[in-house]
């Protein structure tokens, strides 16, 4: 690609006007921006846009974005017109659920660095006038929220990047994406064809048809959401200036599906409390075709605001002298997580999304996107939002349309960390299924599998009545019987279904060359080894950790942790065909075997002599179980005695039927996924995407040992040179909450001498150890065992220590004997 590529934007809503002003402003000039609309209400989802910007995310990501767009539109200004009035942002609680939801959203907003505060009734009733402080329970406010003006932000932007060099053609429809050899070339339009080294795809709800023009997966759902505007209010006369608009904060009543703006002395009104509307692209017509202005503006549906309006009476009864006066359906992006989808497409290259942006993190995704670009790596985690990170059977257009749905109607509600969507389930079965029902297994979701979670027939374990109790939130999704399962298998031997891990395989005679050059440890070792690795981006951040397995000379099989470790294979193969990489998951199924009396299960079932000195730790061995043909490694990620037996999916039910036949005598259980969460917090193990991401590097990640720089080259070694564990700056910290009782969940705020200091990634109760165990982001200095902090959760401070790990069997005799 040259130094300087053509780049082409479709699309001039809010994010193609950001994307434009970020790329110019980092020295690429050469952008076209192609608009089917009018400049710069274009007729999309930014024209209509309220502008409610309220910063704080579950997501430390989605908050990092919002936090950018509110500190650039906050500089900007067009003709002496504000861009961004930080009017602050104000949401309340008219439930004792919706208010101990505040709290944890104090907790999130403190963990991610957003100022904010909780409020009394009243203090929210001083903050927003028109409030009536006896529905009130309770508020959250965050100074920094506020109104961004998207159609004038946007021009702002564009006007930047026309200065450095850019240009911008209005009505200018997009008729086709050129390409040759799998990568792009060039956009068609009405007024001729746009040569192009790279694409970028801004469109919004219109991208699944530019996606369609392309031959690209655009996984999204327009749908249209409600705004009305009322007559003039009394209490507001007055009140605003007209170059303002609004000086109150902007307002969300959850607890209905509401949020709130001032027009001067209007009052707007955004609802979710109706059914949902999905958009037929089909039926809209294109600005080109005599559209109206806005064809992104459907008719209102006055049957839809009638519960809305009397509920925003009863919070606001200043709006009882009010009627709404005007409203309309505003169309809007959906995706089936509920996160941008951004990076380049797997089916062209050059061919990039920047789709399912709202306004609120529009500045946020074009600045990461600029980066990613012309840097090769955002500065931002981006691994939620990258389009490639869904799994093929959550492309088909009825998933789309079912999951967006779904999260179109839970925008507002208070969603647990470990809650599934229910539908469309089940869609991925393990072939131990059958068995785990008639156990009673307790099923969440994961990429679409069916994953247990504890099973009923453990119930009457005698351990169960050993596990203490815990509050209501951590209870959520919970058993005292994955408790028993756990300890369970540290006395006896339990079998895990780990299926749904993701399973690589590597062949061909530069598959090791190839595996090197992308992983930081040695992988040049004898046929049966197993070696813990890191995938690094360039700037040394861990982007995915990796089991990988020498089964054979030019043949390896990796544990990975999606789709994205996937795709970043396929991206990094050459063209010599000497490396094929395969997606072997749905082919093949895995029991995790782990218990003192994990060698007392397998070896009578095998001649393959499975002792320690036969088969030592990080082995790889083919080998049959009875009549059944497996790989068996020996690893642990509960921190006990076992092995990994992997089969093909169709002897799945033969392999678990011959465990479990022979398990009997020795009390084999079956143990799901939370026992194992806590088994691998108390052993200290990482989980990727929680633990840590391509935001830390291995020496601040406690991962130092599988790097080996003196290997030669690998992706990302440049950037470690001079790092160490005595360098960083930070580290991933085990802390022991005093409280054994206090289960905490993850994200919350760790303060270190009273200052929030950093953020708890993964919490469990560790039932081997007898104690509540969460690991934190923490300052190196305070990284320090017996260092005092305090865990926020629920508004409330829990005394922690940082403790030495691992906390259990830190000699690791149990694994190696």
């Amino acid at each position: 690609m040259p130094a300087q590529p053509k780049v082409v934007i479709i699309g001039a809503g809010i994010v193609g006007c950001a994307l434009s002003e970020e790329l110019t402003a980092r020295g690429w000039t050469d952008v076209t921006v192609l608009e089917q609309g009018p400049l710069f209400a274009a007729g999309g989802s930014s024209s209509h846009a309220p502008g409610l910007v309220f910063q704080t995310n579950a997501s430390k990501t989605m908050t990092e974005f919002a936090s950018y767009t509110v500190g650039k539109y906050s500089s900007l200004s067009l003709d002496g017109q504000w861009c961004f009035r930080q009017v602050g942002g104000l949401e309340v609680a008219t439930t004792a659920e919706r208010l101990a939801e505040l709290k944890r959203k104090h907790g999130l907003a403190t963990s991610w660095g957003v100022e904010s505060a909780l409020l009394e009734p009243e203090q929210c009733a001083a903050l927003h006038a028109l409030l009536d402080p006896s529905r009130v329970l309770g508020g959250f406010h965050v100074p920094t929220d506020g109104l961004a003006k998207s159609v004038r932000a946007g021009e702002a932007q564009a006007l930047r990047a026309i200065d450095r060099g850019a240009r911008f053609l209005p009505r200018h429809t997009v008729t086709g994406i050129e390409s040759a050899n799998g990568r792009v070339t060039g956009v068609a339009t009405d007024h001729g064809v746009f040569a192009a080294d790279l694409v970028v795809s801004c469109a919004g709800f219109w991208g699944p048809a530019i996606g369609k023009l392309a031959g690209v997966s655009v996984p999204l759902l327009p749908l249209a959401h409600q705004y009305a505007k009322t007559t003039p209010v009394p209490a507001l006369a007055g009140v605003n200036p007209e170059a303002l608009e609004a000086t109150k904060p902007i307002l969300r009543h959850q607890d209905r599906d509401l949020y709130y703006r001032e027009h001067g002395d209007r009052i707007g009104i955004g609802s979710y409390a109706h059914r949902p509307m999905p958009v037929d692209l089909d039926a809209i017509t294109h600005p080109s075709q005599g559209a109206p202005l806005m064809p992104s503006m459907l008719p209102f549906t006055e049957e839809d605001f009638e519960q809305p309006w009397a509920d925003s009476k009863a919070l606001l009864p200043a709006l009882a002298g009010a009627k709404v006066e005007e409203g309309f359906n505003g169309i809007f992006s959906f995706t089936t997580d509920g996160f941008p989808l951004m990076g380049e497409s797997p089916e062209l290259r050059g061919f990039w999304l920047a789709e399912a942006v709202w306004v609120t993190h529009s500045a946020g995704v074009a600045k990461a996107m600029a980066e990613w670009l012309i840097e090769g790596t955002p500065r931002t985690d981006v691994h939620e939002c990258d389009v490639n990170r869904f799994e093929p059977m959550q492309l088909a257009p009825a998933y789309v349309h079912q999951r967006a749905s779904q999260n179109f109607i839970e925008v507002y509600d208070i969603i647990h960390p470990l809650q599934p969507m229910e539908e469309p389930r089940p869609l991925r079965l393990s072939p131990f299924h059958a068995r785990q029902r008639e156990l009673g297994a307790y099923f969440l979701e994961a990429s679409g599998w069916e994953r247990p979670h504890w099973y009923q027939a453990n119930s009457a374990l005698p351990e169960v009545a050993d596990i203490p109790g815990r509050g209501a939130w951590a209870s959520r999704y919970w058993s005292a019987i994955a408790g028993a399962e756990a300890l369970a298998t540290r006395e006896r031997v339990a079998m895990f279904d780990m299926t749904a891990l993701k399973r690589l395989q590597v062949t061909g005679p530069g598959a090791l060359g190839f595996l090197q050059r992308l992983t930081t440890n040695q992988l040049d070792k004898p046929v049966g080894s197993v070696t813990y690795t890191l995938l690094l981006d360039e700037t040394g951040g861990v982007r995915s950790d990796l089991t990988v397995a020498r089964v054979a000379h030019e043949e390896f099989q990796i544990g990975a942790n999606g789709n994205l470790d996937l795709d970043w294979f396929t991206r990094h193969l050459g063209s010599d065909g000497s490396v094929h990489v395969r997606d072997i998951t749905a082919g093949t199924c895995c029991l995790g075997v782990w218990g003192p009396r994990a060698r007392d299960l397998v070896q009578p079932l095998t001649d393959t002599d499975f002792s320690h000195k036969g088969f030592g730790y990080f082995k790889a061995k083919q080998t049959h179980l009875g009549h059944v043909p497996v790989t068996a490694m020996r690893l642990s990620y509960v921190g006990e005695l076992g092995w990994e037996l992997y089969t093909t999916a169709d002897m799945g039910a033969k392999l678990w039927d011959t465990l479990w036949e022979a398990g009997q005598e020795l009390g084999v259980i079956a143990a799901g996924r939370s026992a194992f969460n806590s088994m691998r917090l108390e052993k200290g193990y990482r989980s990727w995407g929680t633990d840590m991401t391509a935001e830390h590097n291995p020496y601040e990640a406690g991962l130092g040992f599988a790097v080996r720089m003196d290997k030669g080259d690998f992706l990302g070694r440049e950037a470690l040179v001079g790092v160490s564990e005595e360098t960083v700056a930070r580290r991933l910290t085990c802390l022991l909450i005093d409280d054994p009782r206090a289960v905490v969940m993850g994200k919350e705020p760790v303060y270190v001498e009273g200052v929030p200091a950093g953020y708890v990634t993964s919490a469990a109760y560790g039932y081997s150890v007898g104690a509540s165990v969460a690991y934190a982001w923490l300052p190196r200095t305070a990284a320090v065992a017996g260092t005092k902090v305090a865990v926020e959760y629920f508004g409330e401070l829990l005394s922690a220590t940082v403790a030495e790990e691992p906390l259990f069997d830190p000699q690791m005799a149990r694994i190696r004997r």
